[in-house]
């Protein structure tokens, strides 16, 4: 069979490509490459912002292009990992930019906004107990870091049993997992993001939005847990049962 680029069934594959593809649909390749572009755009201005504040002044209003560089790493490896691992499911909602909008935006407004006005209203005021600023810095960093990895890596080893979505009917394609960081933790996804966003309020210096984050956070985390495991054990039964009793979710007083 003739495959060259030139063949009729290369050209007829080009003229008619898969609707879903197009621009304006849900796995639109513009509107992929646009978000990329613009994460990538977005993550290389902040390293820059950050780096000039830090080596030119001593402002540390270098948390604000840290935390932009967060979410743009965070949400494109969201759509990588998606795109990589659970290719089927891939689509621009992979990217998460509009999840739960707008209260998701609000939230990160708020935490740049808070930020910027403390440390420009109130420069040399320190908002953590005892003089501890740096240490609580410094664990908020390690949160971010180990957050992303631990979300990224349980979505690559996860696969196609991974979804953004709580999925109501079992697939094919659906095992239950529980090696690897799921033998260490249920959801390590969602202990992944829990501590991430945690971390980023308090790399921050927020403790308006470090207080509200965690609620807010516990409180969905709390929801979306309880009503997915019920689908879970409906899926999988007494093996999900099992690993239920074994495996705890390493979030506080979540799924228990």
């Amino acid at each position: 069979m003739d495959s060259s680029p030139d063949s009729p069934v290369a050209q007829s594959a080009q003229a008619t490509p898969d609707k879903a593809y197009l621009p304006g649909q849900p796995k639109s390749l513009e509107g992929i490459a646009i978000r990329s572009f613009c994460l990538g755009i977005a993550l290389a201005l902040s390293v820059v912002a950050m780096t000039l504040t830090l080596v030119y002044t001593s402002s540390p209003l270098w948390r604000i292009p840290f935390f932009f560089g967060a979410l743009s790493t965070f949400h494109f490896l969201e759509f990588w990992t998606t795109s990589k691992y659970n290719t089927p499911v891939a689509n621009i909602g992979s990217f998460l930019l509009t999840a739960n909008w707008p209260a998701y935006a609000i939230a990160h407004m708020a935490a740049s906004l808070e930020c910027l006005f403390t440390k420009l209203v109130f420069p040399n005021r320190s908002w953590a107990p005892l003089h501890s600023g740096h240490i609580i810095s410094l664990l908020g960093f390690i949160m971010v870091f180990v957050g992303q990895f631990v979300r990224s890596a349980a979505m690559i080893q996860a696969g196609q049993s991974f979804n953004h979505t709580v999925q109501h009917r079992k697939k094919d394609s659906h095992n239950l997992v529980t090696t690897g960081l799921y033998s260490l933790m249920r959801h390590p996804a969602y202990f992944g993001f829990f501590y991430w966003g945690i971390g980023t309020q308090m790399v921050l210096g927020n403790p308006f939005c470090f207080v509200a984050y965690s609620i807010v956070l516990w409180q969905f985390f709390s929801s979306r847990v309880r009503h997915e495991e019920v689908l879970l054990i409906r899926f999988f039964g007494d093996d999900y049962i099992d690993y239920k009793k074994r495996v705890g979710t390493l979030i506080p007083f979540v799924g228990h």
